[in-house]
């Protein structure tokens, strides 16, 4: 229960964070994956001494620098807008979340700032081991900002290691080692990861495409491919492994994003996973209603990826809301109550506490104790209010799942073609190519939409809504600063897509 609550306020503050969030996202995955098979290149040419593959380093390189230096500006952005629009937030977790931050911004950024320098210029001005070492350090670097960014957004999936202090109303950070340990850290560090260096091998692949179609630089190209669609193979492999384990996470720690992912509304044993489907737009949680106009399911598949075991039982949708004895899942409505009582409690904490009345304040703290862990749902309205946007959770999955796929699939077939050396004379398979990296990118953006959107209406999940995470600011004033930075990145994402276009249209030097 919220008073004063200004939902219009509320959705316009997310809206501007999603919108910072999904631009930011534009630049980071190509920054994290192509760092390394850019050392791998420069690697290739310290070891080889090829002018052709110096150049072909080079080129890649300042593709990647376009890049690197607007994903910063938008960072840094997202980064001021806890402070803004979020401020409850700042305030209540800050303690957790900002140490992670913390350490990026003093370890892997500055790590990655440094070296960054001289693998741009370094060439012929330090020796060629340091500069080869500053590579391989600008990819470290990169990698090591992700791991403390990745930490704090899991902590948000799945919060560890902290306590609540009813003197400050605050979470506080109890353990540092679980925080960074964090299961759902760990999966979702190697699933970005592992995706980002398959979006990275795609960006290369489109491109190295688009010049043998226009018979440009063809060596160079055929070179880049090569290298591309091993390390795409090998990370497309990695990225479905690890989606895997970032499900069985999900499964264990936000199993109703799984069931709202998935479509499921009633539990069932011997799952079946949604292979393709339709989702009923009016469908809403205890209705009569069908969950799909159509659906093509696996049989058993959510119950292994779920459970490791294909006659399991998978919760669904409305087994959280209203509850389930048989498998002791308790329903929203009673947790709604347990946590509307921690707030009472807890009022009457601070009333004994600032009275001078101990024993009164002791009795208070006693009873809040008890259903501290819901403090969270005392915010809510309905058991309703904790389900998330089921088709766009749904369709965001299968949408990363099927272009993933695709993904494979053109990584063998290039690498296959590429081996017979016939690649060349497959105008089929580079007309395809040319439009990978654009589906990489919206495979990409789905990946988080599904980590975002389902975890909703949490900013931390089961402890802090998102109504009660931010600011004290009117709707009008969001407003206004949300179409001031679509406009910002707008015009930064057409300068980067200028300023690439225009260095892919020269090409790579050439002795």
């Amino acid at each position: 229960m919220i008073e004063n609550f200004d939902l219009t306020m509320v959705n316009w503050a997310r809206a501007q964070f999603a919108l910072t969030a999904m631009y930011h996202w534009i630049f980071v995955p190509l920054t994290l994956g192509i760092t390394w098979i850019i050392a791998f290149y420069h690697t290739i040419y310290v070891r080889t001494g090829s002018n052709e593959w110096k150049n072909l380093t080079k080129f890649w390189m300042k593709l990647f620098g376009i890049n690197f230096a607007i994903g910063v500006a938008t960072g840094i952005i997202m980064e001021f807008e806890f402070g803004t629009n979020w401020s409850n937030y700042s305030w209540m977790v800050g303690d957790i979340f900002g140490a992670p931050l913390a350490i990026e911004g003093i370890i892997a950024f500055f790590l990655e700032a440094t070296f960054f320098a001289v693998m741009f210029f370094g060439w012929n001005r330090v020796s060629k081991g340091f500069h080869l070492f500053s590579s391989w350090m600008v990819a470290l670097g990169s990698n090591l900002s992700a791991v403390w960014i990745l930490v704090a957004n899991a902590w948000m999936q799945h919060p560890v290691g902290q306590a609540f202090n009813p003197d400050t109303a605050r979470f506080e950070m109890k353990d540092f080692a679980d925080v960074v340990f964090n299961p759902v850290a760990v999966s979702k560090f190697t699933h970005t990861t592992s995706s980002s260096m398959l979006l990275a091998s795609l960006f290369i692949i489109s491109i190295s495409s688009w010049f043998i179609l226009k018979g440009r630089h063809i060596q160079m190209a055929r070179r880049s491919i090569a290298v591309a669609a091993v390390f795409g193979l090998l990370a497309s492999g990695f990225t479905a492994f690890t989606g895997d384990e970032a499900a069985f996470e999900n499964a264990r720690h936000q199993p109703m994003k799984l069931a709202a992912f998935e479509g499921l509304y009633k539990g069932e044993y011997g799952a079946g996973l949604v292979a393709a489907g339709l989702i009923n737009p009016t469908k809403q949680p205890g209705d009569q209603q069908e969950a799909f106009s159509f659906e093509i399911r696996i049989p058993g598949l959510l119950s292994l990826l779920a459970n490791r075991s294909p006659g399991s039982f998978v919760p669904g949708i409305e087994d959280f809301v209203y509850g389930n004895d048989e498998h002791g899942i308790m329903g929203a409505g009673e947790k709604i109550k347990k946590g509307r009582m921690a707030l009472a409690n807890l009022d009457a904490y601070k009333t004994a506490k600032e009275a001078g009345d101990e024993a009164a304040a002791w009795e208070a703290l006693a009873a809040f104790n008890e259903n501290r862990d819901f403090i969270g749902y005392g915010f809510l309205e309905r058991p309703e209010d904790t389900v998330p946007p089921v088709a766009l959770s749904f369709y965001a999955f299968h949408i990363m799942v099927i272009l993933g796929s695709l993904f494979t699939l053109v990584c063998i077939l290039y690498l296959f073609f590429s081996i017979k050396g016939t690649l060349v004379r497959q105008r089929w398979l580079l007309g395809l190519g040319t439009t990978m990296f654009f589906l990489a990118m919206v495979a990409s953006q789905a990946g988080w939409i599904v980590a975002e959107v389902g975890r909703q209406p949490w900013a931390i999940q089961n402890m802090l809504p998102v109504g009660v995470a931010t600011s004290n600011l009117t709707a009008g004033t969001v407003q206004t600063t949300f179409f001031m930075f679509l406009a910002l990145f707008t015009l930064l994402l057409i300068a980067e897509i200028g300023i690439m276009a225009k260095q892919i249209s020269i090409g790579p030097e050439e002795d």
